[in-house]
């Protein structure tokens, strides 16, 4: 396949208040990143196939599943970040990611994306924006190569909402997409699409083949990452992760340009099963 020369960047949906020069060295889909191509696996599918369940509206789909999403910010030191000539006199000297969690159990289980949540020393959540319902989450466990992470809060003294995820394999090209998320800060926004495509295959942060990703034009932005793409029938399709994109922020942070990508179903229970997780 051909180097698709018009794609700038492939940018991770990860938003947040950080030092120009760590942000450089963190983030490689960047708008400094480099060419990337977007592979196809086969396995077409069509939403005329899907006869399951009856659509919710998106109102329905967003009363439903909002309270099972939640706001993450991770803060970390620059260490491992800093240039190799030292910090320059005023540098930040800490950093803070947002993004977006799933509420997977009521027990406190949360997934996200690793680069939300990877060298973060503190990472707190907040179910509804309010204070009493904002915890402080522990890492149950990660894997760079899947861009998954696992995150624990106390239940106690709070609902929580988990989500349903939909069975592997289940999306269809056609079918209504939607993503709830942190965009730029504005906590539990609804966007809606498509799917636009399955079967892509995306490199992961640290390099590794990320295969079954499910392509959306839901908008996604900074701040998206970790959240879910839902199906019609209020279920979790993927994990929303990367975007491509060929405008940035002045932070370098990706825009969206229509074409994001959500890890899937079947990606995401075997992150669980692999940590004794079943959902």
């Amino acid at each position: 396949m051909r180097h698709q020369k018009t794609i700038a960047a492939l940018s991770a949906v990860t938003g947040g208040v950080i030092a120009a020069l760590a942000l450089a060295l963190y983030a490689p889909f960047g708008a400094g990143g480099s060419r990337v191509l977007v592979q196809h696996a086969g396995g077409t599918a069509f939403a005329s196939d899907n006869s399951s369940g009856t659509a919710l509206t998106p109102r329905a789909i967003y009363e439903r599943d909002a309270p099972g999403v939640v706001a993450i910010r991770a803060s970390s030191t620059p260490s491992g970040l800093q240039s190799p000539f030292g910090s320059a006199p005023g540098e930040a000297s800490a950093r803070t990611d947002t993004g977006t969690g799933i509420v997977i159990s009521s027990g406190g289980l949360i997934l996200t994306n690793d680069h939300v949540v990877k060298g973060a020393n503190s990472i707190t959540v907040s179910l509804d924006g309010q204070s009493e319902h904002t915890r402080t989450a522990h890492l149950v466990g990660q894997d760079p190569g899947r861009d998954l992470a696992l995150l624990r809060v106390s239940p106690e003294g709070i609902a929580m909402h988990p989500l349903s995820l939909a069975a592997s394999g289940s999306a269809q090209i056609g079918e209504a997409a939607w993503a709830i998320g942190n965009p730029f800060g504005l906590n539990w926004t609804l966007t809606g699409g498509v799917v636009s495509a399955l079967n892509r295959a995306i490199s992961s942060p640290s390099g590794a083949a990320i295969r079954e990703v499910i392509q959306t034009d839901a908008a996604l932005n900074p701040g998206n990452s970790g959240g879910p793409l839902i199906n019609s029938q209020g279920e979790v399709i993927g994990v929303n992760s990367q975007i491509v994109s060929g405008s940035s922020t002045a932070g370098g942070q990706g825009r969206s340009s229509g074409v994001g990508f959500a890890i899937s179903t079947r990606t995401l229970r075997a992150f669980l099963s692999g940590l004794g997780v079943h959902a």
